[in-house]
């Protein structure tokens, strides 16, 4: 993505991507049916694909899968919700820290 939008906008794509998985995530959290359960975690694997968080993306895939097949995971839920928060800020820290080495 780096590369298709350079060091001054990454930033505010990023904050954007992670913007938008904080609400995927609060509705992960509150979804009840296995269909919107699938939802959720398709929303969540573009994100993370989109983002180059190949093993979040996984796990998200893993989740649909899943939920599509009548039997959502709670303990692949609580992986995303604990997972894909930390990697968004080590991509703001990395990002950042490429900022100033300018």
């Amino acid at each position: 993505m780096h590369e298709e939008v350079g060091d001054e906008a990454l930033g505010e794509v990023l904050e954007l991507f992670t913007s938008e998985v904080d609400e995927g995530l609060a509705r992960l959290a509150q979804a009840s049916s296995p269909k919107a359960i699938a939802a959720e975690f398709h929303f969540l694997k573009g994100a993370a694909l989109n983002l180059g968080l190949d093993e979040v993306a996984r796990l998200c895939a893993q989740g649909e899968t899943g939920a599509l097949a009548g039997r959502p995971s709670e303990a692949e839920r609580l992986a995303i919700t604990e997972m894909f928060p930390a990697c968004c800020a080590e991509l703001r820290a990395q990002w950042r820290t490429r900022l100033g080495q300018r």
